[in-house]
């Protein structure tokens, strides 16, 4: 969920937007030092990584890191796609809403 989350903010990949997203999405809450221990296992294992972005008023100045899918992680995300999707079907009976 949190390659996911990445990929779809693109520019606006920061870590505190990436935490607000998987909370309206997963309907919980998101704990900072568990997202990100999450995004640093992600880069260790290459499948993102962060470049420096300008910097913003109420950080004092700090710069930012904005992370971005690396071609391994897309990679990633299509297998688990395609598993996701193959488990999924014949099943659109037996969850639809009645």
């Amino acid at each position: 969920m949190v390659l996911l989350a990445v990929l779809r903010l693109k520019e606006e990949s920061y870590a505190p937007g990436v935490g607000k997203l998987l909370e309206q999405v997963g309907g919980r809450r998101v704990s900072r030092g568990a997202l990100y221990a999450t995004l640093e296992r992600l880069e260790e294992k290459g499948l993102l990584r962060w470049r420096l972005a300008g910097s913003v008023p109420p950080r004092g100045g700090h710069r930012r890191r904005r992370f971005e899918i690396t071609a391994s992680g897309l990679a990633v995300l299509r297998a688990s796609r395609s598993a996701l999707l193959t488990l999924w079907q014949g099943l659109e009976e037996v969850l639809a809403e009645r």
